[in-house]
């Protein structure tokens, strides 16, 4: 009797365990410990074309199961004039470690900061979202299209007893190869600046209206932690004598130092001073109002010497309307104008040494950042800074 008693004990049992094993025929569910996380993406758009931006979303641990996560993009300070707004599901088939989401931005020409927007995901299933699960899409806009208020002064087109030998008004789409080179690289350029000059368009491209744009960035190249373009004519537009114009708009800021100036064509030969140097416009970004106008030559003892002057505007700066900054030169002497206002002029008895102003001399305009004159920048300074040119003239 008790062995029939325990034999009716242990079938009971089998079939309770068999029945709470089986699920009713399902597989029960373990949590996942599938994680998704998704990337940054950083891209330029294009002047005119779609860009696709792919942000990868990465699965550590991969599931044996297809995990499904859905997504939306929300707007920063880009919106859906920059890029085409987009929701939906990711499927990850199982075993895999990654999916991918494309965003379209799309192509605009406007050089303006850089904007972002971002991919939010959500509600994941057999798996789990790390972090916030958000990715941040960075559209670097980086085009040519700059737009530019004309207004200042703006200078006669002839003068009595000059003829126009030359000028560059920048009517083409790029830079005249025929006309200007690019000076590139680090290194402090002998004044401790801290750019590094480029011949990429994010320094210097030719925008619509015909504007020469010089552009300063807060971005590193090889050891420096600015940008900026150095552009000069040294071999290809080279003169002695005459009234040189330039009209442009200036950057400003702590550390900013744009020039417009002239070097000796023999400085290869005959090392600065000694080939001469007439600067046309310096400013000190400090001092966003006032320009400086300054020859240097080498003095008896082989040391620079120099003498100049100085301008300072009556109201506003430098950086707000075009101005035009010229010399007059000849063979005694050396006048520096601002909007045909005489301010300084530097005689040849002023010059003890050798004379070097009765020769060629070619053109430079650069934007340098930092130096042993304007100082480094400070938590103050904005950039990028930009040196807008309208055009450079020569007159004989």
């Amino acid at each position: 009797m008790m062995d029939k008693i325990k034999m009716i004990f242990i079938v009971g049992l089998l079939i309770f365990s068999s029945a709470c094993g089986k699920n009713n025929g399902t597989t029960p569910d373990i949590p996942s410990n599938s994680l998704l996380s998704i990337t940054d993406v950083q891209m330029a758009r294009d002047n005119s074309s779609t860009t696709t931006f792919h942000f990868t979303v990465n699965v550590d641990n991969a599931s044996s199961k297809e995990i499904n996560v859905d997504y939306t993009t929300v707007d920063g300070t880009a919106t859906g004039n920059d890029y085409t707004k987009k929701s939906g599901t990711l499927t990850i088939p199982a075993n895999q470690h990654s999916g991918g989401i494309d965003i379209e931005v799309k192509g605009d020409s406007l050089r303006e900061g850089n904007l972002i927007f971002y991919v939010q995901l959500s509600n994941p299933v057999n798996a789990k979202i790390t972090g916030a699960g958000k990715g941040t899409g960075t559209i670097f806009c980086d085009g040519t299209y700059l737009p530019v208020d004309d207004a200042g002064y703006s200078a006669p087109e002839n003068y009595p007893g000059l003829s126009l030998k030359w000028s560059d008004e920048f009517k083409g789409k790029s830079l005249d190869n025929n006309t200007w080179n690019y000076e590139t690289g680090g290194g402090g350029w002998g004044n401790n600046e801290l750019e590094n000059y480029t011949s990429s368009s994010k320094n210097s491209f030719i925008t619509e209206g015909n504007y020469l744009v010089i552009e300063a960035r807060q971005e590193s190249a090889g050891s420096n932690n600015y940008t900026s373009a150095r552009l000069q004519t040294k071999g290809k537009q080279e003169f002695k004598y005459g009234r040189m114009d330039i009209r442009a708009k200036l950057p400003k800021g702590q550390g900013i130092w744009p020039a417009i100036w002239m070097l000796g064509s023999n400085i290869s030969s005959t090392p600065w001073p000694a080939c001469g140097e007439i600067d046309i416009m310096e400013l000190l970004g400090h001092e966003p109002n006032k320009t400086y106008g300054t020859m240097h030559w080498s003095n008896t003892n082989g040391q620079d010497g120099n003498t100049g002057g100085n301008y300072t505007l009556p109201s506003e700066d430098f950086s707000q309307k075009f101005h035009v900054f010229s010399v007059v030169w000849d063979s005694t002497k050396i006048e520096w104008y601002v909007d045909n206002q005489k301010y300084f002029t530097g005689n040849k008895t002023d010059v003890k040494g050798i004379y070097p102003f009765d020769q060629p001399f070619f053109f430079i305009l650069n934007v340098a950042v930092g130096g042993n004159w304007p100082g480094n920048p400070d938590a103050t300074t904005i950039f990028p800074q930009r040196m807008i040119v309208d055009y450079v003239r020569v007159y004989q």
